[in-house]
């Protein structure tokens, strides 16, 4: 097989699923699975769909085209709120979007007039990431706009924590999004299908006893496609942490100096100037590039295999060294990803995919 490629265990991903669409089901929660480090992946979309998950959230209105035109029937969530630019798109091809302006809003109730059909609206309330969101104070008016507006449901409010400054979801936010719902059903007489509490963070706060209150929808990626929260990095039992892995190739194996020589400045990758190494720190050490490089992969979310460490990379370029049995030239070596990783190797043209679909 090629290399660099992601090795995707479908089973691992399918159990993910199933765990989590169980385990929160007992809790009164809905899971919508967020495909979008995958680029919305037919075959790990179809196997979420078949594990229990309800609707596919996407953040690109491309991925939701392209999931449609291939058969995929659930419902489509847009997780970023859509450009006016797009607003006949996600009409035509998302049943839900998420908003948080009022513009768009309108815009969404024109197109959808012209269109002959409904849109869904989820509106984000800011508390505290200070990603997308309105405000509280400002809810209510935009809640009411929402309901006036012909050719719009309004399916909920929701929430984003842990994505922009690591703000975690706890008691105190969780209860104000809970409030927020419920205080705009008595103010409207309306019922509220979702109260969507956020992503992947928002697990280890339900594990440790967490009260949803309100909160009955979350969008899950991370946790799916990797088995770990996002706030910590810690493995979520019960899940496969190893359903994606990256999979290299050594381009060169050598014994070389272990710090670099000659006057050094700043490389492209970098946005300070390299500090200077002790002097006189010239000792051998096994080296090996592997190629997969900056716009593969991010190197600060790889997992390297027992005995490598990783050393740099460039664009082109994993630069490791070894401690255990030295690899050689035409070796493959597995890697672990964060999601930050498998969301640029999901994206780069040069890695390709192999689906593995066995049990074992």
């Amino acid at each position: 097989m090629s290399a660099p490629r992601l090795e995707i265990h479908l089973e691992r991903l399918r159990h993910n699923a199933q765990v989590l669409v169980e385990r929160l089901g007992q809790q009164g929660i809905e899971v919508t699975g967020v495909s979008k480090a995958t680029l919305g992946d037919t075959d790990i979309v179809r196997t979420w769909v078949a594990a229990g998950i309800g609707s596919i959230g996407e953040s690109r209105i491309e991925s939701i085209e392209a999931l449609a035109a291939s058969g995929v029937t659930v419902p489509m969530l847009l997780i970023r709120a859509p450009m006016l630019s797009q607003v006949e798109r996600v009409v035509a091809h998302a049943a839900i979007s998420c908003n948080s302006e009022p513009v768009v809003l309108e815009a969404l109730a024109r197109t959808a007039a012209r269109q002959g059909v409904r849109h869904g609206v989820v509106l984000m309330v800011e508390l505290g990431d200070l990603r997308e969101g309105i405000l509280a104070a400002d809810l209510e008016a935009v809640a009411q706009l929402t309901l006036a507006l012909p050719n719009l449901k309004l399916m909920g409010i929701g929430t984003n924590l842990g994505c922009q400054h690591g703000v975690a979801p706890d008691a105190s936010n969780m209860a104000e999004l809970s409030r927020l719902a419920t205080a705009l059903e008595r103010r409207f007489l309306v019922h509220l299908p979702w109260c969507s509490g956020g992503n992947s963070a928002n697990l280890p706060w339900l594990a440790a006893g967490g009260e949803p209150g309100r909160v009955n929808h979350l969008r899950l990626g991370e946790a799916l496609l990797l088995g770990r929260e996002p706030l910590g990095g810690t493995a979520i039992p019960g899940l496969h942490t190893d359903a994606i892995t990256l999979v290299t190739e050594v381009i060169e194996a050598k014994t070389k100096p272990s710090h670099p020589w000659g006057q050094r400045r700043r490389t492209s990758f970098s946005s300070q100037r390299a500090r200077p190494q002790a002097p006189g720190a010239h000792a051998g050490e096994l080296r090996a590039l592997v190629a997969v490089g900056e716009q593969d992969v991010d190197p600060a979310g790889l997992s390297p295999p027992e005995g490598v460490v990783i050393r740099g990379a460039s664009s082109d370029h994993l630069v490791i060294g070894s401690c255990g049995t030295p690899p050689q030239v035409g070796d493959e070596l597995r890697f672990g990803l964060s999601y930050s990783a498998l969301l640029r190797a999901m994206t780069s043209p040069f890695v390709s995919r192999c689906l593995i679909h066995d049990r074992s």
